[in-house]
């Protein structure tokens, strides 16, 4: 396999259903690139949370909003980014809520940076939208 290459890209409706099928193939891309079990569960889970946000917070529930989703072998990492179309979000104000709050939900964005290496915001893609980019750094 080149160390520089697209593996795949995908789009597919906002819609939680459809995250099942993003997490096979984001699976199957790990596993490709040699990620280990703990490395692959961790990309699993962040990209899910990631499109999870997209769909609750970008789209708000709207079940037409439309997520391209790229991963791409890069050198020595495993890159995914993710576009969306909603209105941009303004990067400085996605935070996690306080880990000392315990209840269900908002604490994707502190997964997503534990998860991952390195994580955040590109400029917004031409024809507007979001572009959030994920690293996980391959150990051979």
């Amino acid at each position: 396999m080149d160390r520089n290459d697209q593996l795949v890209s995908l789009t597919f409706f906002s819609r939680a259903s459809r995250l099942k099928l993003l997490r096979c193939v984001v699976r199957d891309a790990a596993d490709l690139v040699g990620l280990d079990t703990q490395a692959t569960d961790a990309v699993v889970l962040a990209v899910n949370e990631a499109c999870m946000n997209i769909i609750q917070h970008a789209y708000g529930m709207d079940p037409n909003g439309r997520i391209d989703v790229s991963v791409i072998r890069e050198n020595d990492a495993l890159v995914f980014e993710l576009r969306d179309y909603a209105a941009q979000v303004d990067a400085d104000k996605v935070c996690s809520r306080d880990l000392d709050d315990v209840r269900p939900g908002g604490l994707g964005v502190h997964f997503i940076g534990c998860l991952m290496d390195e994580c955040g915001y590109l400029e917004s893609p031409e024809g507007g939208g979001n572009l959030f980019r994920m690293k996980k750094f391959i150990k051979e």
